[in-house]
């Protein structure tokens, strides 16, 4: 049996000894909390896999506990309480606000691993996603997102996320798999067309997510046009992802326009960041809890200030950008606490400080000939930024890389595919 850090709160010395020694003696590690003050520090310091959780306390009660770490986002493992005069209502509350279970004392031993292992089982289940759609936000383009969900997972039809790059495509994905069951991701594209019936296999009864198929070239669109076939016979669910926007792949002849009419019956679009932007305080504190408890940051605190300047940005590369940028606030404050100026030079890198019109470009030439010139020095930008890695190129502007050479050749721009690309 693995090992891991099981938190049992309880103020009765008596009751945290005798289950520390049960569960020492199934192979788990445990901490011990007289109180939830001490619980508070111990759950700060290390993130544990499970909590047991006392109702009765004298300091404060296990609910309220309950409460406070839900409200500031540390609800993130599963928290079984435990008490021996609780009513029904007291244990509907706790449940209600997110505890995993109630455990009524005394407590029957092997009443007492079960719950353990089914606690620990749900906990590993809710780990395989940073963030969960719940806390994505309270906003109203969120909850209109969850009730598309909602209806959309009754139907077995593909789905086809859509959005902007960054816009939590797997996020959502992981909205419809079931627990115990597959989740395949392939790990190059080329898998669809060498290897599809592989693929179904290994996510039979589950889930196959392809992320980006807005890149995919010809071959690898016909391999998936052979999977979709094939879908029902291993009962598998398709979740596809697409930030190109539908209506440039309709007149992309690199896309099979079968591809998207099979895809097409189930679409669920991703609002961007900056429709629900009255999360983004919210996200971004999600977001940073995670960090330092996966031990990928220091302790670091956003302030208020930094918060609303957070806030106050669009955010065009949506919630990853968010992300990267949070993290690498972390890395390079010496400060603990991360303040509005440190985020102001971050963003400032993203921001495009002249207005259009100082841009150099001519509004009184004809319409096709100025968006030539833009396409042009947008493309040249980003080619010289990259240093002439094609690839990266590719990846930057979200086009595919024989779509990308086609663009350059016909704009009339010089590069050199024999540039080493990693």
């Amino acid at each position: 049996m693995r090992s891991s850090d099981i938190l049992i709160v309880d103020d009765e010395i008596g009751i945290r000894e005798l289950l520390s020694e049960i569960l020492q003696d199934e192979g788990y590690t445990v901490a011990l909390a007289e109180n939830a003050e001490v619980a508070r520090q111990l759950r700060n310091q290390t993130r544990p896999a499970l909590v047991l959780l006392d109702i009765w306390m004298p300091d404060c009660d296990g609910v309220t506990l309950l409460k406070e770490w839900a409200k500031s986002g540390q609800l993130n493992m599963p928290v079984v309480m435990m008490s021996g005069h609780a009513s029904i209502d007291t244990a509907v509350e706790a449940t209600r606000i997110g505890a995993f279970d109630f455990l009524e004392k005394p407590i029957a031993l092997q009443k007492l691993l079960t719950t353990v292992q089914r606690a620990l089982k749900y906990g590993d289940m809710q780990a395989n996603t940073s963030l969960n759609l719940d806390k994505l936000g309270r906003s109203e383009p969120i909850q209109e997102l969850k009730r598309q969900l909602e209806r959309v997972a009754k139907v077995k039809s593909p789905v086809l996320l859509t959005g902007e790059p960054g816009s939590g495509f797997e996020l959502v994905a992981r909205f419809f798999h079931q627990g115990n069951t597959p989740w395949v991701t392939p790990a190059k594209p080329e898998q669809l067309a060498d290897a599809p019936l592989e693929l179904l296999q290994k996510a039979n009864n589950g889930v196959l997510f392809l992320p980006e198929i807005g890149q995919y070239n010809r071959r690898v669109q016909q391999g998936l046009l052979f999977l979709l076939s094939k879908l029902d016979r291993f009962n598998v669910r398709l979740l596809c992802s697409c930030s190109r926007p539908l209506q440039e792949l309709l007149v992309d002849p690199e896309c099979d326009n079968r591809l998207l009419t099979a895809l097409s019956s189930v679409i669920v679009p991703i609002p961007p960041l900056r429709e629900h932007a009255e999360d983004i305080i919210f996200i971004a504190e999600q977001i940073l809890i995670e960090l330092v408890e996966s031990r990928q940051i220091p302790n670091k605190k956003l302030t208020t200030a930094a918060l609303n300047a957070l806030r106050q940005y669009d955010w065009p590369g949506n919630l990853e950008q968010l992300r990267s940028i949070i993290k690498s606030l972390a890395l390079t404050s010496e400060a603990d606490d991360v303040d509005a100026p440190e985020v102001n030079k971050v963003l400032a890198q993203f921001r495009h400080e002249k207005p259009v019109e100082e841009s150099g470009f001519d509004f009184n030439m004809p319409l096709r000939e100025l968006r030539e010139q833009l396409e042009r020095r947008y493309f040249e930008y980003h080619i010289s930024l990259e240093n002439g890695n094609m690839s990266r190129v590719a990846q930057k502007v979200g086009l595919e890389r024989t779509h990308l050479y086609r663009k350059l050749k016909q704009l009339g721009i010089k590069f050199a595919r024999k540039v080493v690309e990693e």
